[in-house]
C-alpha cells in the first residue's frame, strides 16, 4: 500500500486529500509546516508528497530543493494559490514533478498522484530490459540514463519522457500529445512538457542553448534524434 505524505497548513486541504487517497487504497500522512514536513519526509521516505508551496516558517520550494539535493527523487505534486505559469515553470524547474493550483479537485489530485506512482513502479518483463538508441541507453530497473559514458539518474517523468522518445526516435510530438502519451492526462498545461524537455537538455547537451539531441521541430513538438543522428550530432560537438 503506497503510503502519500501531505504537507500544507491547512486543514481542510489535509483532510479532504488524505480521505481521498485513503479512499483510494494508499495510507495518508501529513504535515502542517516546512519542518514536520521534512521530519516526516526523512523519517518515514513516502513513496510521493504533496507539498504547499507556501507554508509556515520555510517556502515549500525549498523543502523541495533540499529533498532534490540530497538526491531523493520521490515524486511530488506541488499545490499552490498562485496560478501562473511562471510560478508552474518555477516548481517544475526546482524539481517537481506536477502542479496543481488552488483550489483544486482533490479526486483530480489523488488521479494525479496515482499516475505518478503507478509511472514509479518497475514491472518485470520486457519493459525492464535496457533500451538502447545509437549513444544512448536508458536502464528502466535503475531509472538511469547513458549517453556516451556519461551516466544520469533521472526523476520519474524526466525518465518516462525520454523512454517514449527514444522507443519513438526521429518521430516529431506536440506538447499535448506528449501530455496524453507519457502523463496519461487530458489535462495540464504546456509548461509541464517544456521544463522537463529542459531539463533533459541541462543534463545530456553538449550545449542546453543549443539542442542537437533532443530538439524542437518549430510550429511541431520535439523530438529525439534517431541511432546515426545521435552519433553524427554528438561526433560533431566532441
Amino acid at each position: 500500500m503506497p503510503n502519500v505524505l501531505v504537507i500544507d497548513d491547512e486543514e481542510l486541504v489535509t483532510s479532504s486529500v488524505a480521505a481521498y487517497l485513503v479512499a483510494d487504497g494508499m495510507r495518508a500522512d501529513v504535515a502542517a509546516d516546512a519542518r514536520a514536513g521534512e521530519r516526516s519526509w526523512r523519517e518515514g521516505r513516502p513513496d510521493a508528497v504533496v507539498l504547499d508551496v507556501r507554508l509556515p516558517g520555510a517556502s515549500g520550494l525549498d523543502l523541495l530543493r533540499r529533498m532534490r539535493l540530497d538526491g531523493d527523487r520521490t515524486p511530488v505534486v506541488l499545490l499552490s494559490g498562485l496560478g501562473s505559469v511562471d510560478d508552474r515553470i518555477v516548481g517544475l524547474e526546482v524539481g517537481a514533478d506536477d502542479y496543481l493550483a488552488k483550489p483544486f479537485s482533490p479526486r483530480e489530485l489523488v488521479l494525479r498522484v496515482a499516475a505518478l506512482l503507478r509511472r514509479g513502479d518497475i514491472q518485470p518483463g520486457a519493459d525492464s530490459h535496457p533500451l538502447t538508441v545509437g549513444p544512448l541507453t536508458l536502464d528502466p530497473t535503475l531509472r538511469t540514463a547513458t549517453l556516451a559514458g556519461r551516466s544520469q539518474t533521472l526523476a520519474p517523468r524526466e525518465f518516462d519522457l525520454l523512454a517514449f522518445l527514444a522507443r519513438n526516435a526521429g518521430v516529431t510530438f506536440g506538447s499535448r500529445e506528449l501530455l496524453r502519451r507519457v502523463w496519461g492526462w487530458d489535462f495540464g498545461d504546456d509548461s509541464t512538457v517544456v521544463v522537463h524537455v529542459r531539463r533533459l537538455r541541462r543534463k545530456f547537451e553538449p550545449d542546453p542553448s543549443a539542442p542537437v539531441l533532443l530538439t524542437t521541430v518549430r510550429g511541431t513538438g520535439y523530438r529525439l534524434g534517431t541511432a546515426d543522428e545521435l552519433a553524427a550530432a554528438l561526433a560533431a560537438t566532441a
